[in-house]
């Protein structure tokens, strides 16, 4: 091909985008936007596909698509999920986004995406909350310490303040180190929970982001509290098939990620039995943002949101990203042509 002028395209490091320290309203503004724009039919999302090395218990590969058009961009994501990374002192998840303008398909960006697949996730599970959790929400209970809870336990602070914070994961030295983390940062005490049952019984939010390496029912129902919001996004499900029946609503991200005949996620087994459908589902989180659906509607509703990760988020953070480069001079540029 020969091109009339020279083409760049911009690179965004690991150090870029932390230097660019994007604020917590940034993020769940850029997030926010992006559901809008899935609400009012603005994007084009394709459901992720996976590849597996070797097996999907050790680790695997996410491969994320989609459109924002309001944005002009299109992107695509890949991103390792590798729980056993820890020992080889790695994050268990490493990703590269690049984005392109789907008008010509030409490059327009590479960004590291490890920080912003950790800041999106949170994003996501801190909208699904301000739209389905009571709005006087004070104590949550966080099951889980990877990489994208500092993020959720961080953001749903922002929304809620809450006046209790309770974690658990499996070792102990990753949910003290957590803990530890979330304290200093958030300036309040954070409770280290040895059980799950302690750390969700009784919590306003409920979030479930553990790493099992087979579905394995560790949440029980009966912790529930009325009126209560539950998220769980495990790769694998760590909830009891009950747990839908106990729901005034139940919202996902994206329908076409959470449909039959797809592996994994949190209520996969749930969907493939019949106990939630496109019938009963009440709603994708961008209607309700959009204003089509209604969110939570009384505070005796005891509600789920299950998201199991958007393009769309990752394209409006890398988006946030690049317009603030572009304004404090951060960044490489690349040549392409």
């Amino acid at each position: 091909m020969t091109a009339t002028r020279p083409i760049f395209i911009k690179f965004l490091n690991s150090e870029d985008v932390a230097k660019l320290a994007l604020t917590d309203d940034e993020i769940l503004g850029a997030v926010e936007d992006s559901l809008r724009a899935q609400g009012n039919q603005q994007t084009v999302i394709e459901p992720r596909v996976h590849l597996i090395p070797e097996d999907s218990a050790k680790g695997h590969f996410n491969v994320l698509r989609g459109v924002v058009k309001p944005l002009g961009l299109a992107g695509v994501k890949v991103v390792g999920d590798f729980v056993g990374n820890f020992e080889q002192g790695l994050p268990s998840e490493m990703a590269v986004l690049n984005l392109f303008d789907p008008q010509t398909g030409m490059p327009k960006a590479i960004l590291d995406a490890t920080a912003i697949t950790d800041m999106r996730t949170g994003a996501i599970t801190a909208l699904g909350a301000k739209h389905l959790a009571r709005k006087d929400s004070k104590v949550l209970g966080h099951i889980g310490a990877r990489g994208t809870a500092y993020w959720n336990v961080k953001l749903l602070d922002r929304l809620f303040d809450f006046d209790e914070i309770r974690v658990h994961s499996r070792r102990p030295e990753s949910r003290d180190a957590f803990a530890a983390r979330l304290s200093a940062d958030l300036g309040k005490k954070v409770i280290v929970t040895t059980d799950w049952e302690s750390c969700v019984r009784g919590a306003d939010i409920v979030v479930e982001a553990s790493r099992l390496p087979k579905p394995q029912p560790l949440l029980k129902t009966d912790w529930i509290k009325r009126g209560a919001l539950v998220v769980p996004y495990g790769t694998m499900s760590a909830v009891e098939l009950s747990l839908t029946d106990i729901m005034d609503k139940v919202v996902v991200d994206d329908w076409g990620q959470c449909r039959k005949g797809l592996p994994f996620g949190a209520l996969r087994q749930h969907v493939d039995s019949d106990r939630l459908t496109e019938a009963s589902l009440h709603a994708e989180l961008g209607q309700i943002v959009a204003g089509l659906k209604p969110g939570r509607e009384s505070n005796d509703e005891t509600n789920l949101f299950w998201h199991r990760g958007l393009s769309l988020s990752d394209i409006a953070l890398g988006h946030a990203l690049l317009s603030k480069a572009a304004r404090q001079g951060i960044g490489q540029e690349l040549r392409f042509i």
